[in-house]
C-alpha cells in the first residue's frame, strides 16, 4: 500500500494525474481542487459530487492536515485571538480585528520566529519551523468563518504581521496568498493583502521581479542606523538603511507601487526631532505613507509608549514634507493580541 500524502499538497495538475493512473477522469481533479481550496472542505465526505467510491480512493491515498483553534479568547473591544494547534502539535496564535468596515485577519507565517526585534514578544520564541501553505490558508479560513459568526460579516482584509517574518517563508506565504486570491481558490484581492516584513533587500527584489500584487509594508522604527541596530539587532546585521532604501526604490520602479512604513515611537529611544526628520528624509526615496503604532508593553521591558507631543511631533514633521502619516491604536491589548504581543501566552 502507497504511503499517504497531505492532499493540499498536489497541484491540480498532479491530481489529474492521480485520477488518471486510477482510471478516473480527469475532471475529477477540478471538482477536488474546487472543494479543497474555494469550499475550504476538512474531509473527503463532504465532496458530495464525488462518489463513493472515488471518495473511498481519496481516503486510501490522502490525508488532511488540519488545524484547530485550541483556544479563543475575546477582547472587550471585539478583537478575537486564535491559539491555533497544528497538526504536529505546534502552536501559533492569529488574530481577527474588527473595525466597523473591515474584518481583518492578522495571520502568522512561522512556528516562532527567528528574529531578536527587542521591542517584540515573539522575538522570544524560538523558531520551530515554517507554516506550510495550507496552514497559512486555514488561519484565513477560520478567521473568515468567525466573522460571519460574530459580526455577521466575511472577512475584509488580510496582514501578514503575526508570528514569524514572511519573507523568510517566501515560497509558502507566496503560495498560501496564490490560493487566497485565485478565484479557484478564495477570490479575495491581492490590494487587501499586506506581508509587512523588517525588510530582506535581496527578497523584497525577488518580489519586485516576481509582479506581486500585494501590498508591501516595513517594520522600520528607526532610520538612524545606530538605532535601528539596537531595536532590531538582525535586520541590521542582515542589511543597512541604504541597502534597504536600494530595494524598496528597486520595488518601486519595478511595481510602480509605495510601501507603508511601520514604526512605533518610544520615550527617550526615538522620540525626538532628529528622529523624525530622518524618517522623513528616509521617507524621500519613494511614495510612502507612515502608520504610527501604539506601543504595546511586553512583560516589564524597558521600551515605554512616547508622549502625544512627539507623536503629534512626528506627525508635523512628515506633514511638511508631504508625507502621510496615521497614527494607528491597537486592539485587543487585554488579551496581548496587539502587534508585537504574539507569544503563545494564550494557556498561560
Amino acid at each position: 500500500m502507497s504511503v499517504k500524502r497531505d492532499i493540499r499538497s498536489l497541484s491540480q495538475d498532479q491530481m489529474v494525474q492521480f485520477f488518471e493512473a486510477n482510471g478516473e477522469k480527469a475532471f475529477r481533479a477540478k471538482q477536488v481542487y474546487q472543494w479543497l481550496w474555494q469550499k475550504s472542505a476538512s474531509s473527503f465526505n463532504e465532496m458530495t459530487n464525488l462518489s463513493k467510491s472515488t471518495r473511498c480512493l481519496l481516503e486510501e491515498h490522502f490525508y488532511f492536515n488540519l488545524l484547530e483553534v485550541d483556544l479563543m479568547q475575546r477582547s472587550k473591544d471585539g478583537t478575537i485571538k486564535n491559539a491555533v494547534k497544528l497538526h504536529d502539535g505546534a502552536m501559533v496564535e492569529s488574530v481577527l480585528i474588527p473595525t466597523e468596515k473591515r474584518i481583518t485577519a492578522c495571520v502568522s507565517s512561522q512556528v516562532g520566529c527567528s528574529l531578536d526585534c527587542t521591542f517584540c514578544a515573539t522575538a522570544s520564541l524560538k523558531r520551530m519551523r515554517n507554516l506550510t501553505p495550507d496552514e497559512i490558508y486555514d488561519q484565513v479560513v477560520v478567521i473568515d468563518q468567525q466573522g460571519k459568526e460574530y459580526f455577521d460579516r466575511p472577512l475584509t482584509n488580510i496582514v501578514f504581521m503575526g508570528m514569524g517574518e514572511p519573507l523568510l517563508n517566501y515560497n509558502n506565504v507566496l503560495q498560501a496568498i496564490d490560493k487566497i486570491t485565485d478565484p479557484k481558490g478564495l477570490g479575495m484581492s491581492p490590494k487587501r493583502i499586506t506581508l509587512s516584513t523588517i525588510g530582506v533587500p535581496k527578497l523584497i527584489k525577488k518580489m519586485a521581479d516576481d509582479q506581486v500584487k500585494f501590498g508591501l509594508a516595513i517594520s522600520l522604527h528607526s532610520a538612524i542606523e545606530e538605532k535601528r541596530a539596537k531595536l532590531m539587532p538582525l535586520a541590521h546585521k542582515s542589511t543597512t538603511l541604504s541597502d534597504l532604501r536600494e530595494s524598496l526604490q528597486y520595488w518601486y520602479y519595478n511595481t510602480g507601487r509605495g510601501v507603508t512604513f511601520e514604526y512605533v515611537i518610544w520615550r527617550g529611544i526615538n522620540d525626538e526631532e532628529a528622529d523624525a526628520i530622518a524618517l522623513a528624509k528616509f521617507c524621500g526615496a519613494i511614495p510612502t505613507k507612515v502608520n504610527i503604532i501604539q506601543y504595546n508593553p511586553i512583560d516589564n521591558g524597558p521600551y515605554t509608549q512616547a508622549s502625544q507631543e512627539a507623536v503629534d511631533m512626528y506627525k508635523r514633521i512628515l506633514a511638511k514634507r508631504r508625507i502621510v502619516s496615521t497614527v494607528r491604536h491597537s486592539r485587543g491589548q487585554d488579551i496581548d493580541a496587539a502587534c508585537g504581543q504574539l507569544a503563545n501566552k494564550s494557556g498561560d
